[in-house]
């Protein structure tokens, strides 16, 4: 399986990979995406099937990848790894199509109770 990677901080990316692996996820292909219009891209051409966004991103937010997957009728597995939660935006989420919603810090046991159902 190949899972993308979308935040702006590069370091955010190595800790999100680094967390997967800890999860027992490191054996699927991770790719990454430095800003929301590289995700949106990158989930055209590489097909990947399963998405981990920031919210808060350059060029495009994650919210609005999100949207435009959806409005273009790709339904990519997609959620959110951000640092950032308020209701309202745990409520855009879930009506955009999100699956999960997770929030920074998180640990490797977190990572593997949301995407063990997710990933098989």
């Amino acid at each position: 399986m190949k899972i993308l990677i979308a935040d702006d901080s590069r370091v955010m990316r190595q800790i999100v990979v680094r967390t997967l692996r800890q999860a027992g996820f490191g054996d699927h292909d991770l790719i990454e995406a430095a800003n929301g219009q590289e995700a949106f891209d990158m989930v055209n051409s590489e097909s990947p099937d399963l998405v981990l966004s920031d919210w808060n991103m350059p060029e495009m937010t994650g919210i609005e990848v999100l949207k435009k997957l959806r409005a273009a009728g790709n339904d990519v597995k997609f959620g959110f790894v951000t640092s950032e939660s308020t209701p309202e935006m745990k409520e855009q989420a879930d009506s955009a199509g999100a699956l999960f919603f997770i929030v920074k810090p998180f640990s490797a046991e977190r990572f593997d109770e949301v995407f063990a159902p997710i990933l098989g």
